[in-house]
């Protein structure tokens, strides 16, 4: 298991839920406070320079963990199922763009609140089979690309259509695609969710991709969240990816990212000790 931690560009906005701005700073500053990998916040892959990215990993020994699209919905007001056939157009061709970009980097693409909602006079079945139209058709790109497409339960105050990981596995089933996965995000989950723990393992064939934050959005530790529990969870379903630290910068962002991986690496580590040491099944 590896350790992220969300980062945009110096110009996003405020809707761009990251730690940290300024992509060249915060990678450096991501490996000096002992992070492996950084999350990228973008609403289209032309923002940021590949060679440039490259050299800035290169140097820090560093990772991109995925690429979030975020910004994608709350920035340029695309989604997947937006009832104009144009608008879904120009979300897949972003998209194409980014999966491009994962292709090289990190290999896995967010979809958070990019994927919709149920809107006035649209009922779920129409919402449900807008998703799936977007969904396979970008899956089936990422698919050539060796991407990973990662379907992120948020929960019902930000948006009314996948608010839980059981809700999202469902619609996975439904693809018919091999190349997408939960986005598990513990701070919706909490919300959301049964008992984080059990929803992690009922759904843990799907978990690809996993967000922490403590109760109060801020950095682990900080709240009342039992990430002992989430880790016991994330043990048993065999989880060796990514965990990566989106939680609100606070006053003090340096301040936060540091509360955070001071708190979960010495787990995280133990984890992976644990994790090396695991019998292979017969």
């Amino acid at each position: 298991m590896k350790i992220a931690v969300t980062i945009a560009g110096r110009q996003a906005k405020d809707s761009a839920f990251v730690v940290w701005r300024g992509f060249e700073e915060s990678i450096r500053k991501a490996a000096a406070y002992g992070y492996d990998g950084v999350e990228l916040a973008l609403k289209s892959a032309g923002e940021i320079d590949r060679r440039e990215l490259r050299r800035w990993l290169d140097e820090t020994s560093m990772e991109v963990s995925c690429i979030t699209t975020g910004q994608v919905f709350a920035d340029l007001g695309l989604y997947f199922t937006h009832p104009d056939p144009i608008q879904r157009a120009k979300v897949k061709d972003v998209f194409r763009g980014l999966i491009d970009l994962a292709a090289e980097f990190g290999g896995l693409i967010n979809v958070g609140r990019t994927r919709g909602f149920i809107a006035p006079g649209q009922d779920r079945s129409e919402t449900e089979a807008l998703f799936m139209d977007t969904a396979r058709a970008l899956c089936d790109y990422a698919a050539g690309k060796d991407v990973q497409i990662v379907i992120e339960a948020v929960n019902r105050y930000e948006i009314n259509f996948i608010n839980r990981l059981d809700q999202g596995a469902a619609l996975l089933e439904k693809t018919g695609r091999v190349n997408c996965g939960l986005h598990a995000d513990v701070f919706h989950m909490n919300i959301e969710d049964d008992r984080l723990g059990e929803s992690l393992i009922r759904n843990g064939k799907w978990v690809r991709y996993v967000h922490l934050a403590d109760s109060n959005r801020l950095a682990p530790g900080l709240g009342h969240l039992d990430f002992d529990e989430i880790l016991e969870a994330l043990g048993k379903i065999a989880y060796d990816g990514w965990v990566s630290m989106e939680m609100l910068p606070g006053d003090d962002p340096d301040a936060m990212a540091k509360k955070a991986i001071d708190f979960i690496k010495p787990k995280v580590e133990a984890y992976n000790r644990a994790f090396a040491g695991r019998e292979e099944p017969a």
